[in-house]
C-alpha cells in the first residue's frame, strides 16, 4: 500500500472509531424497539381476534413490502422525531419488527400443542397462558436468529447516513470528499467485517451458554 494511502487510513481511524460506535449504539437501539415491536406484532397475529390479526398482517405486509431507504425517509422528513439517531433507530427498528414479527411467530408456533391445552386445563385463560408458559419457552429459540438481525441491522444502518447521521459511513464518506482519498471506502468496509465479526462470535458463545444446540 503506498505512503500516502496508508497515511490517510492512519488518520480516518480515529474518525471511523467514532462513527463506528454511533453505529453500534444505532444498532442495538433498534434491534431493542425492534424485538419489542416483532413480539407485539406475533402476539397479534396469534391473538385469534380478528381485528389484531389484520392489523398486525397488513403491518407486516406493508413493511415487508417497502425498500428500508424509503421508511428512513419518511420516519426521517415526515414524523420529524427530535434527533437524527432517533429517527434512525426508530425506522430500523419498524422496518425490523415486521421480520421479527415472523421470526418470534414461527417460535410461538413451534411450541407443542399440548402446552396451551394444558395450561388451559388448569384455570389460565389464553392471555396468560402466552404470557407465562408458551412465550418464555421461546427465548432460546430466538436467540440464533435475534444475532443474525443484529448482524443485518448493523449492516443496514449505512442508509441511515442519507439523514446525514455522522455513523460510520457518514463518517467515512466526509473523510473521503475532504480528502479525495476513495480508498477509504476500503478501510470502511474492514471496520464493518470486524465489527459484524465480533458479535458474530459473541453471538455464538451467547448461543452456547443458553444451549441453544444441546440436545
Amino acid at each position: 500500500m503506498p505512503n500516502g494511502i496508508l497515511q490517510h487510513w492512519i488518520e480516518a481511524l480515529p474518525i471511523l472509531m467514532r462513527g463506528a460506535q454511533v453505529t453500534v449504539g444505532l444498532t442495538a437501539a433498534g434491534i431493542a424497539l425492534a424485538t419489542v415491536i416483532g413480539l407485539t406484532i406475533a402476539l397479534m397475529r396469534v391473538s385469534r381476534i380478528r381485528i389484531l390479526e389484520s392489523i398486525a398482517y397488513i403491518y407486516a405486509l406493508v413493511i415487508r413490502g417497502t425498500p428500508l431507504f424509503v421508511q428512513i425517509l419518511i420516519v426521517y422528513f415526515v414524523v420529524n422525531a427530535p434527533s437524527k439517531f432517533m429517527s434512525g433507530f426508530i425506522a430500523l427498528g419498524i422496518n425490523y419488527g415486521a421480520y421479527m414479527s415472523e421470526i418470534i411467530r414461527a417460535a410461538i408456533e413451534s411450541i407443542d400443542k399440548g402446552q396451551m391445552e394444558a395450561a388451559r386445563s388448569v384455570g389460565m385463560s389464553y392471555g396468560l397462558a402466552m404470557r407465562r408458559v408458551i412465550v418464555p419457552q421461546t427465548y432460546k429459540r430466538l436467540i440464533p436468529p435475534l444475532g443474525n438481525e443484529f448482524i443485518a441491522m448493523l449492516k443496514d444502518s449505512a442508509l441511515v447516513s442519507v439523514m446525514g447521521l455522522t455513523e460510520l459511513t457518514r463518517a467515512g464518506q466526509t473523510f473521503a470528499m475532504r480528502t479525495f482519498e476513495f480508498t477509504i471506502y476500503f478501510e470502511i468496509a474492514l471496520v464493518y467485517l470486524v465489527l459484524t465479526s465480533v458479535f458474530s462470535v459473541i453471538a455464538y458463545y451467547g448461543e452456547r451458554a443458553a444451549g441453544v444446540h444441546e440436545r
